[in-house]
C-alpha cells in the first residue's frame, strides 16, 4: 500500500499527506466562498468579481448555501490532528462519503436553480454533473484517498 510513496509524502505525524484531489474537490464545492474572498480582497471594486462569476445575485447566495457542507469538511481537515475530538476522527473516517454528499447537494441546488428559478444553463448542469461524477469516482478509486481515510494522526514519541 505504501510502496510507491516517498518520505516527502508523509507529514510530521507519519501519516500520508492529504491527496491534492481532496483539496481540488473541496475547492469546487467552496467556489462561491472563494469568489467571495477574492472579491473582498479587491479594493477597487468589490462587487465586480462576484458579478462576473454570478450575474444573478441569487445564484451567488445559492452557491454559498451549497458550499455549507464544504465549510464543515474544511473545518474537519483543519482540526485533523492527534488531540482531535471524537467527532473529528469520525468525520475523517467518513470523509469520502461527506464529500460526495456535498457534491450531490451542490448539484441538487444547481438543478433547483435551473428548474424552478431558471438561473442556470443546461451546459453548466452538464459540466457540473460531469465534475460530480468524476470527483466521486476519484474519491473512491484513489489509493491515496483510501490511505488518508484509514489513517489518523497520532502523537509520536519523542526521540
Amino acid at each position: 500500500m505504501y510502496s510507491n510513496l516517498t518520505p516527502k509524502d508523509f507529514d510530521r505525524y507519519d501519516c500520508v499527506k492529504l491527496s491534492k484531489g481532496i483539496f481540488v474537490t473541496l475547492l469546487f464545492i467552496l467556489r462561491g466562498y472563494v469568489t467571495w474572498i477574492v472579491s473582498v480582497t479587491n479594493m477597487q471594486d468589490r462587487t465586480s468579481t462576484i458579478a462576473f462569476f454570478y450575474p444573478n445575485p441569487k445564484l451567488f447566495y445559492l452557491s454559498l448555501a451549497s458550499g455549507a457542507i464544504g465549510l464543515f469538511v474544511a473545518f474537519v481537515l483543519i482540526m485533523r490532528r492527534p488531540d482531535a475530538a471524537g467527532w473529528v476522527k469520525w468525520s475523517c473516517k467518513y470523509l469520502r462519503q461527506i464529500l460526495v454528499v456535498a457534491l450531490i447537494f451542490d448539484l441538487i441546488v444547481n438543478l433547483a436553480a435551473y428548474y424552478w428559478w431558471d438561473m442556470q444553463s443546461v451546459m453548466w448542469l452538464v459540466v457540473n454533473t460531469a465534475i460530480v461524477c468524476l470527483a466521486s469516482w476519484f474519491l473512491f478509486k484513489s489509493e491515496r484517498v483510501k490511505i488518508n481515510v484509514e489513517e489518523f494522526p497520532e502523537t509520536l514519541p519523542e526521540k
